[in-house]
């Protein structure tokens, strides 16, 4: 059973619409400095393995999907050290503050992903409730891309603003 065309649209519009508004926001964001607090880094990436976990104990992947989990596993964190490599993060040197810019590249980032799952969503749509199975796994796979994109990031974060702390604690 098929929804209808326009609730179809309805609910693309509403998908599309908070998209732009979270990437307009964003994108104000670009080139703000913000303060960067190394003992939070790992907030996001815990509640995230949370829900990860959650997801995968309600309907675990089978057979092969495990595997295809694990890529997606790697190559998130590929990508998330990339992304984690584009933020700019500097340090006060009379207070030792850290801070971080976001660049234009890490919002464009973010942007490609997004159009990459949405035309994985609408593929998805268009195979039918035949492929809910596939359906499923493409889930999976997306939340364990998402926990080594967020995971990774944070990390390469993390160890090099740690670096310059330490090196400009020391006067190097």
């Amino acid at each position: 059973m098929h929804a209808h065309p326009a609730a179809d649209w309805i609910r693309y519009a509403i998908t599309a619409t908070i998209i732009l508004l979270v990437m307009a926001w964003r994108f104000r964001q670009v080139g703000r400095v913000r303060r960067l607090r190394l003992e939070t880094l790992w907030i996001i990436p815990l509640l995230y393995a949370g829900l990860a976990a959650y997801i995968f104990s309600m309907m675990p992947p089978h057979g092969l999907g495990w595997l295809w989990c694990i890529v997606a596993l790697i190559a998130g964190g590929a990508l998330g050290w990339k992304r984690g490599s584009l933020m700019a993060i500097s340090i006060d040197p009379e207070t030792h503050r850290l801070n971080q810019t976001s660049s234009l590249a890490s919002l464009l980032f973010i942007v490609v992903l997004i159009l990459v799952r949405m035309g994985g969503r609408a593929l998805a749509g268009q195979m039918g409730w035949a492929a809910h199975g596939s359906i499923l796994l493409l889930t999976d796979i997306l939340v364990a891309f998402a926990l080594g994109l967020l995971s990774v990031q944070r990390l390469e974060m993390f160890l090099r603003a740690r670096r310059l702390l330490q090196a400009a604690r020391t006067g190097d």
